[in-house]
């Protein structure tokens, strides 16, 4: 199994940006030394109260330069904010300047709220979606190509650089709702999935939609999803379950609260889905509902048991943990819980 960390260069109260930047990349360079397999980017936008990664592949490349083992990924590159082309030059510059070590998590975001401040269309998002993802990899695999979509045309194009890999970087789609399971499933795509806002057992369920439609397609090799989880490990239960708790929950409200307020926007799940997991967020307990549900909190035995748990329930193949869920979390609490991660949990998967 995989383990790595879902890096979001937040932002935190009364520090200037720049020490936003500095945190982030501390912990890539204390991941690199710890022996963390990957480390997977955020893309946010309009959030001056969250995050400072509004360019995560900007942000790739450098710690492509800084690092010489780690995995790099994003989590998830928001493909219709871009341009597709140059999301591929990009991506295959950073494919090389990394020697191979990018993966290319992709999705279109569940929420509207970086499609107003450009004043794009989210009704839009999935059909582009698709189109972009479908120009990126003829790009990549083809020497020049032509394309005529309904967003974008291309008359004999060259593409270059093309991806360092072969015949391009891993392709990792975010994956929420139950019909674009079975779509990836069908596609043969590796995904990443949550557990915010649905409860375990209705994932499980998804993640049979995904196996059974990647089975009937007759793909080969075995499904590979990778969960997006907070994660907080502590020397002493009563830290673990003390510690973390107002920042993870935090992560909760706040999620169902732009769910709610999402309900209306056009493009967006259907309403009662939306309303259905805002409320769902709204009322979840945090012993009863979150740990080991939506969240691994524990000393390194517990999270070690909720990790097998989950890896069972949902086949996971990998897990990217949210260290810092909230953005409350006290850097040196975080230092803590990845170095146990790294030292006394991550060993019993390998």
């Amino acid at each position: 199994m995989e383990f790595g960390s879902f890096a979001e260069f937040h932002i935190r109260e009364g520090r200037d940006l720049a020490g936003s930047f500095r945190e982030g990349f501390s912990h890539v360079d204390e991941a690199e030394r710890l022996g963390l397999d990957a480390v997977w980017l955020s893309e946010s936008h309009f959030n001056p109260t969250r995050s400072v990664l509004s360019s995560p592949l900007s942000v790739a490349s450098a710690i492509a330069s800084r690092t010489e083992r780690i995995k790099i990924g994003t989590a998830v590159s928001i493909l219709p904010l871009g341009n597709p082309l140059r999301t591929a030059e990009e991506v295959a510059t950073i494919d090389h300047v990394s020697n191979g070590r990018f993966e290319f998590g992709v999705g279109r975001s569940g929420l509207p709220g970086s499609y107003e401040g450009y004043n794009f269309s989210y009704a839009e998002s999935r059909e582009r979606f698709h189109e972009y993802l479908d120009i990126i990899l003829t790009a990549w695999q083809n020497e020049r190509f032509s394309y005529q979509g309904k967003f974008f045309s291309y008359d004999d194009v060259c593409l270059i650089p093309k991806p360092f890999q072969t015949p391009h970087p891993p392709i990792r789609i975010a994956t929420t709702s139950t019909d674009t399971f079975d779509t990836m499933g069908k596609m043969g795509f590796p995904i990443f999935i949550g557990v915010r806002t649905l409860s375990l057992e209705q994932v499980a369920e998804q993640v049979g939609v995904y196996k059974r439609a990647w089975e009937s397609s007759g793909h080969e090799g075995k499904i590979d999803i990778s969960i997006r989880v907070p994660v907080y490990v502590a020397p002493t239960k009563e830290e673990a379950l003390s510690e973390p708790r107002e920042s993870f929950m935090k992560q909760f409200r706040r999620i169902g609260g732009a769910l709610a307020r999402s309900v209306a926007s056009a493009g967006a799940d259907p309403r009662d889905l939306r309303r259905q997991r805002s409320e769902h967020l709204a009322a979840v307990d945090w012993e009863e509902g979150v740990i080991g549900n939506k969240a691994i909190v524990g000393t390194p035995e517990m999270v070690i048991d909720q990790i097998r748990a989950m890896k069972e329930t949902l086949n996971l193949s990998a897990l990217v943990a949210e260290f810092n869920a909230g953005e409350l979390i006290p850097e040196d609490k975080i230092s803590r819980s990845l170095r146990l991660m790294c030292e006394e949990v991550i060993p019993a998967f390998k």
